[in-house]
């Protein structure tokens, strides 16, 4: 059996962590207030000093399916330049399932944490 690269491993988890927590981090953001998309990606990347840096792909397709189960709704605005922008709100519903996603999201790395620290 071949070594595996630790890297890779690393990689694997960081990347299966983001794709699970998307929707939990996107909510979490606009609790603060509306944002477009590119800002979302722009400020992910930012506050978390780069480990969540998604692109505009990775973020499209959740905030699609937050849309479609009524957790944010859409405003368009037209910029000075006449590019029209679209705004994400979270809505009421949103607020209900970010309580419930934060909830899991603590019960989980609780019983990670569990797992990494019993027998020390």
């Amino acid at each position: 059996m071949a070594d595996t690269d630790p890297t890779e491993t690393h990689r694997s988890i960081g990347r299966e962590l983001k794709k699970g927590s998307l929707e939990l981090v996107v909510l979490s953001r606009l609790v603060r207030g509306e944002a477009y998309g590119y800002e979302i990606v722009s400020e992910l990347s930012a506050r978390t000093q780069g480990v969540f840096d998604i692109t505009d792909s990775t973020l499209y397709p959740v905030l699609y399916r937050l849309e479609r189960a009524g957790f944010v709704s859409i405003r368009w605005e037209t910029q000075n330049r006449g590019v029209p922008r679209k705004y994400y709100q979270i809505t009421p519903k949103g607020l209900t399932e970010l309580a419930a996603l934060r909830a899991e999201w603590s019960r989980y790395v609780g019983a990670i944490q569990q797992l990494l620290t019993s027998g020390d």
